[in-house]
C-alpha cells in the first residue's frame, strides 16, 4: 500500500526518544559584539606567552614584521598585510614550530616631521627657531601616540604577537644599533660623499630614494631648442669656442635641435648627446608660414625618423623644407655647439662655453629629435655620461633646496621650479621667455606624462645635484665576509638566486632586476627626525682624500654607548663633537655631519636589533619570512637586502612573500576623493574581524584584492555555511566520551571514506600552509565542509545519529565527528581565530582551554585508502543521479520528501553495480527503499550526462511511515512499539 496510512492518534510521540543535537553554540555569530570578549580572554590567560612556554625546544620559525609607519589609522591594506602575517605565524605554530612574531613600528622620518611642522605653522612658529632636541622630542611623542592607537587596531584584527614588547626604530637600543650598522659602512669603505643628481623634493627639502617615489601624470612644458654649430673638429675636451679650430664646412652655423620637458634645466646644459646607431640628416628650411620661429635658409640636424614630427611642431609643412644630406656619427662627434644663451647681454659670459656633442646609448629616435639635452647635474643618464668621460668638474650647482635658481645664475636667480606647495613656479616660463628673446626656440607645447612625485607630500620632485652620502654597492666591502661576493650588489644577486625563496616567483625577477641596475644608495636626508649619520669629516679635505672621514673604533664606541643610554639625541647635544672624538683626534679639525639616515636604512637595519639582539630573535640573525606588499620590492625587501649584504654578507631572510594591493569592487584604486575606500574599522563593526580575515583567506593575495559591500556580503554568506557545519558537529558530539570511540579498522565504509578524505586534506593543509597558500587551504577545507560533509556525509548520517540506539554505526559516526572536530577547528584557527575559539570553548570550556594552544592533530597514514576512494567515487556519482531524479519529483510535488521514494536504479557498469550493492544505497540516497538492477533502463528513465550508464525510474515507497524515523517500510506497525519500524523498535528497547 502507499505511504502513511497509520492512525497517528493511537501512536505515542517518539520525539523525546530521538538523539537530537545538543549544543548551546548559537547559529548567529554576533562577531562584532563577542570578539572583544575573546581578545580580553586571550590577554587574561596570556595566550602568547603560554605558546612560548609550550613551544620550548621546538624548531623556531620567525616572521620578521616589516614596520608600518606610526602616523595614522589603519587602512584596508594594513588589514590584508597583518592578517596574512598572522595566518603564517599561527599555522606554523600549530604545525609544531616555535613561531614568534614581534610587531614593530617605523618611527623616524619625514611624514612625522612634516606633521610637527604643520602644527608649528598653524601656531605661527618657525621650526628653525626651536632647539633641534626639543623638535625631535615632539616627533617622538607624536609617534608614541599613533603606536598606541595602531596597536589596539591591530589587536582588534585578532593578530597574535608580542604586543607587550614590540620593537620601535626610535627605541634607544634601536637607534644605537642603526648608528652602529651605519658605522660598519663607514669602517669598511662602503660609505662615501659624492656630488651627483638625486631626486629632490622642493616641498620637503630633502633627497629622496627611488623607494620614496611614485609616478603620477603631470603636465609639463615641452620645447624644441636649437644649438648652433660653431665649428667642426671641436675636441670633446674643449672648454670654450676659442679652443676650436677654424674648419668651416656645410654644417657650420647649422643647428642641432633638442627636445626637453624640463625647460628649467637649459641654463645648466653642458652637452648634447646623440646615438651613433641612429640615422641623422641635415634639413634646410625653404619656406615658412606667417607666424614661425624659424627662417628660410636655416639648417637643422634631426634624426631622420623624427624630423617631420619635430618640424611640424614648428608649423612647417613638408613642402617647406628639404633634406640636404646624411650626417654621419663621426661628423657629429667633431661638432662644437654654442649654448642658446651664449653671448646674451647681461649674462657676463655665464654661458660662453663650448657645448660638446657626446655619444650615448640612452638616446633613441622614439620621440623628440634624436638629440638629448644633457645637464649632468639634473639627470641620471646625463651624469653617467660625464662620469664616464671624467668630466665631474663640469657639474653645475645652479639650483637650491627649494628648487630656486641660486643668486649666481643670470636672469633667473630666485625663481622656483616648484613652490613649497608643489605647484609650478616661475622658472620654466622665465627660461622659455628668455629662449624666445634669444632666438633659441623653434617650437613649444605642453605634454602630459608620467612624472616622479614624493609618495609623502604627493608633490613633484626634481633631479638636483647636491652633496650626499652614498653607500657604494660595487666597491669591495672589505669586511672579510666574502662567501657570497665581495660587493653589496654581488652578495644581493647571489642571495636572490641561491638563498631566498620567493612567493610568488615573480617577486624574484622584480627584485633581481632592481638590484641588478640600481645606482648607489643615497643614505643622507637633510632633515632632523631620524638617526644621524654618525661620522666626522676633516675640514678642508676633499671627499677623495684618504683622511676625509674619521675612521676610529674608539670614536664609534663612545657614540654607541651614548646612544644606548640617551638615544640619538646625544648627537645634537652641546659638546657632542668633542665628547665623541675625544683623544682620537683634534676635534677642531673635524666637522660633525648632521644629515639623518634614510628611514629605509632604519627599517633595513631592523634585523640587527630584532632578530640578532632580542631573546625572541633568531640564532643566526636571519628571518624565516619577510612578508609585505609588492611595492616593497623597491622598499623594505630592497633596503633590508642592501643593508644585510653590507653588514653581514647576505640577505637577512630566507623567504619573501608578497601580496598585491587592495582595490574596490570594480577594480579601481581606492581613494578618499572617489569615496570608494573600505575602512577595516567599518567592516569589523558590521561583520566582525573574522569576516575580514575570511576575505583575505578566500582570495589570491599574490594578486591585487578587490573588496566592497557585495564581496563582503558573499564572504559573510560563506562564513554562515561554515559555521553551520561546525554547529552540526557540536550538536552530534553532545556527551561524547572515550567509551563511544570506535577504532578506525572497525569503521563502516562510509566512515572509512571520511577518514581517507581527512588524510588527503591533512597533507594538503600542511603543504598549503607551509607554502603560504591560504586560498588553497581554505578552499579545500570549505569545499570539504560544504560538499563532502554537509551535503553528503552529514545528510546521510543524520538518520543514524538521531534514530539509532547504541549501535556500532552511530558510535562510529560520532567518533568520526570527534576526529573531524579536532582537525577542522585547528586547521581553521589560523584563518578564523575568534570563531574557532568559540567552537572549541563550546565543547571544552575552562580557563586554561583554547584552540590556539593546540597543534594540528597527527593523521595516521593508514587512513588513506585509494581503492576505497575509487569505489566511493562511483557510489557518489550514482547517488547524484538518484537525488537529481528525486528532485524533479519533489519540484512537481509528486513527493514531499525523498523518504517517500523507492526508485529503481538501472546500472550498466558491472563494477559500479557491485559497488552499489555492497553498501546500503537506500540510506545513502535517503530513500526508504531502492532497487538495483543491471537491466537496461527504459526510455522514461531519468539520466544525467555526467553519470553515463545510470538510469533512474521513480517509484513510491510501499508500506507505512515510521512515526519515529519517518521511513516508509512494510514492517511498520508489526512491532511492540506502535507505529515503528524494526530499527526504531530495537532502539526503544
Amino acid at each position: 500500500m502507499c505511504a502513511d496510512t497509520t492512525d497517528t492518534t493511537l501512536v505515542p510521540d517518539y520525539k523525546d526518544t530521538l538523539n537530537l543535537p545538543k549544543t548551546d553554540f548559537p547559529m548567529r555569530a554576533g562577531l562584532p559584539r563577542r570578539e572583544p570578549e575573546w581578545l580580553a580572554r586571550w590577554e587574561r590567560i596570556g595566550i602568547y606567552d603560554r605558546l612560548r612556554d609550550r613551544a620550548e625546544g621546538r624548531t623556531p620559525f620567525t616572521l620578521h614584521d616589516g614596520p608600518p609607519y606610526a602616523n595614522g589609522h589603519l587602512h584596508i591594506g594594513h588589514a590584508l598585510n597583518k592578517t596574512i602575517k598572522d595566518m603564517i605565524v599561527r599555522s606554523h605554530q600549530m604545525m609544531g614550530h616555535e613561531a614568534r612574531y614581534v610587531p614593530g613600528w617605523d618611527c623616524h622620518g619625514l611624514p612625522i616631521e612634516w606633521k610637527i611642522e604643520e602644527q608649528y605653522r598653524k601656531k605661527g612658529k618657525n621650526k628653525d627657531d626651536v632647539p633641534v632636541v626639543d623638535f625631535r622630542q615632539e616627533c617622538r611623542r607624536f609617534a608614541e601616540g599613533w603606536i598606541d592607537i595602531q596597536r589596539d587596531e591591530f589587536k582588534r584584527l585578532g593578530i597574535t604577537g608580542n604586543w607587550a614588547d614590540p620593537y620601535l626604530t626610535m627605541d634607544f637600543h634601536a637607534e644605537r644599533v642603526i648608528a652602529e650598522e651605519f658605522m660598519k659602512f663607514l669602517m669598511t669603505g662602503t660609505l662615501y660623499q659624492g656630488s651627483k643628481p638625486v631626486m629632490w623634493s622642493p616641498v620637503e627639502k630633502t633627497a629622496l630614494a627611488e623607494a620614496e617615489i611614485e609616478y603620477h601624470d603631470h603636465q609639463s612644458h615641452t620645447i624644441w631648442v636649437p644649438f648652433m654649430v660653431f665649428s667642426e673638429d671641436a675636441p670633446q675636451g674643449m672648454q670654450s669656442p676659442d679652443d676650436a679650430p677654424e674648419d668651416f664646412g656645410d654644417l657650420i652655423h647649422a643647428k642641432v635641435v633638442i627636445w626637453t620637458t624640463t625647460p628649467w634645466t637649459i641654463p645648466s646644459n653642458k652637452a648634447v648627446a646623440y646615438n651613433p646607431k641612429i640615422a641623422y640628416g641635415l634639413y634646410e628650411i625653404t619656406g615658412t608660414p606667417e607666424e614661425c620661429w624659424v627662417k628660410v635658409g636655416e639648417r637643422f640636424l634631426f634624426a631622420d625618423a623624427l624630423a617631420e614630427d619635430a618640424l611640424s611642431k614648428a608649423r612647417l609643412e613638408p613642402s617647406m623644407y628639404k633634406r640636404v644630406r646624411d650626417v654621419a656619427a663621426e661628423e657629429l662627434g667633431r661638432l662644437g655647439l654654442k649654448h642658446p644663451f651664449a653671448g646674451l647681454e647681461g649674462a657676463d659670459g655665464f654661458w660662453d662655453y663650448a657645448v660638446p656633442m657626446i655619444d650615448g646609448d640612452h638616446v633613441t629616435d622614439d620621440a623628440g629629435t634624436g638629440f638629448v639635452h644633457t645637464a649632468p647635474s639634473h639627470g641620471a643618464d646625463d651624469y653617467e655620461c660625464f662620469v664616464k668621460r671624467g668630466w665631474i668638474d663640469r657639474m653645475t650647482h645652479n639650483v637650491g633646496e627649494e628648487s630656486e635658481f641660486l643668486p649666481h645664475v643670470p636672469f633667473f636667480a630666485g625663481l622656483q621650479v616648484f613652490d613649497r606647495k608643489g605647484k609650478e613656479g616661475k622658472a620654466n616660463p622665465a627660461v622659455i621667455a628668455k629662449l624666445v628673446e634669444a632666438g633659441g626656440i623653434i617650437a613649444r607645447g605642453r605634454v602630459k606624462h608620467s612624472y616622479p612625485h614624493s609618495w609623502r607630500s604627493k608633490a613633484p620632485v626634481i633631479f638636483r645635484n647636491t652633496p650626499q652620502w652614498f653607500a657604494s654597492i660595487d666597491r669591495p666591502v672589505g669586511d672579510g665576509q666574502d662567501d657570497y661576493g665581495t660587493t653589496i650588489r654581488q652578495r644581493a644577486l647571489y642571495s636572490i638566486d641561491q638563498l631566498v625563496k620567493f612567493t610568488p616567483q615573480t617577486g624574484r625577477n622584480r627584485l633581481f632586476s632592481m638590484i641588478e641596475t640600481r645606482p648607489d644608495w643615497v643614505l643622507s636626508r637633510q632633515r632632523a627626525w631620524g638617526v644621524p649619520l654618525t661620522c666626522f669629516v676633516k675640514k678642508g679635505a676633499l671627499p677623495t682624500d684618504p683622511d676625509f672621514l674619521l675612521r676610529d673604533a674608539s670614536v664609534n664606541a663612545r657614540i654607541v654607548e651614548a646612544f644606548e643610554a640617551e638615544g640619538a639625541d646625544a648627537w645634537y647635544q652641546d659638546g657632542a663633537r668633542e665628547r665623541f672624538i675625544g683623544d682620537a683626534a683634534n676635534p677642531d679639525d673635524y666637522e660633525q655631519v648632521f644629515d639623518v639616515l634614510d628611514v629605509w636604512f632604519d627599517s633595513g637595519s631592523t634585523h640587527s636589533f630584532v632578530l640578532r639582539d632580542r631573546p625572541d630573535g633568531t640564532a643566526d640573525g636571519i628571518a624565516d619570512v619577510y612578508m609585505e606588499g609588492t611595492d616593497q620590492h623597491r622598499g623594505w625587501f630592497h633596503s633590508s637586502m642592501l643593508q644585510g649584504c653590507g653588514t653581514m654578507g647576505r640577505a637577512p631572510y630566507r623567504n619573501v612573500v608578497t601580496h598585491g594591493f587592495t582595490l574596490d569592487e570594480k577594480g579601481n584604486k581606492m581613494s578618499k576623493s572617489l569615496g570608494n575606500t573600505v575602512a577595516p574599522e567599518d567592516v569589523i563593526k558590521q561583520y566582525g574581524a573574522d569576516i575580514l580575515r575570511l576575505w583575505v583567506a578566500q582570495a589570491d593575495y599574490t594578486a591585487d584584492q578587490r573588496i566592497g559591500p557585495e564581496i563582503l556580503k558573499g564572504t559573510a554568506d560563506g562564513y554562515r555555511r561554515l559555521r553551520n557545519t561546525m554547529r552540526f558537529m557540536l550538536g552530534a558530539l553532545g556527551h561524547f566520551s572515550e567509551t563511544d570511540r570506535v577504532e578506525a579498522k572497525d569503521m563502516p565504509e562510509l566512515e572509512s571514506w571520511v577518514l581517507h578524505r581527512l588524510a588527503e586534506l591533512d597533507t594538503l593543509v600542511r603543504e598549503g600552509y607551509r607554502a603560504f597558500d591560504f586560498q588553497r587551504v581554505f578552499q579545500a577545507i570549505f569545499n570539504f565542509c560544504t560538499i563532502d560533509l554537509s551535503a553528503f556525509y552529514f545528510d546521510i548520517r543524520k538518520d543514524a545519529l538521531y534514530c539509532d540506539g547504541d549501535t556500532e554505526r552511530r558510535r562510529a559516526a560520532r567518533t568520526v565527528m570527534d576526529l573531524l572536530f579536532h582537525r577542522l577547528t585547528t586547521w581553521l584557527a589560523p584563518v578564523l581565530p575568534f570563531t574557532m575559539e568559540d567552537v572549541w570553548l563550546d565543547r571544552f570550556p575552562g580557563d586554561d582551554s583554547s584552540v590556539h594552544l593546540q597543534d594540528f592533530p597527527e593523521t595516521p597514514a593508514d587512513w588513506l585508502d585509494a581503492p576505497l576512494a575509487a569505489k566511493w567515487t562511483k557510489v557518489r556519482a550514482a547517488r547524484r543521479a538518484v537525488t537529481a531524479a528525486l528532485e524533479i519529483q519533489r519540484t512537481d510535488k509528486v513527493i514531499g520528501a525523498s523518504l517517500e521514494a523507492a526508485p529503481v536504479v538501472h546500472v550498466e557498469d558491472a563494477a559500479m553495480l557491485e559497488a552499489l550493492k555492497s553498501v546500503a544505497f537506500e540510506d545513502l540516497c535517503i530513500t526508504s527503499d531502492i532497487k538495483l538492477t543491471a537491466d537496461p533502463a527504459p526510455s522514461e528513465a531519468f539520466r544525467m550526462t555526467e553519470v553515463p550508464g545510470v538510469g533512474v525510474v521513480f517509484e513510491k515507497a510501499m508500506g507505512q511511515k515510521c512515526q519515529r524515523c519517518w521511513k516508509i517500510l512494510p514492517d511498520v506497525g508489526t512491532h511492540a512499539h506502535p507505529g515503528t519500524c524494526g530499527r526504531c523498535d530495537t532502539a526503544l528497547g
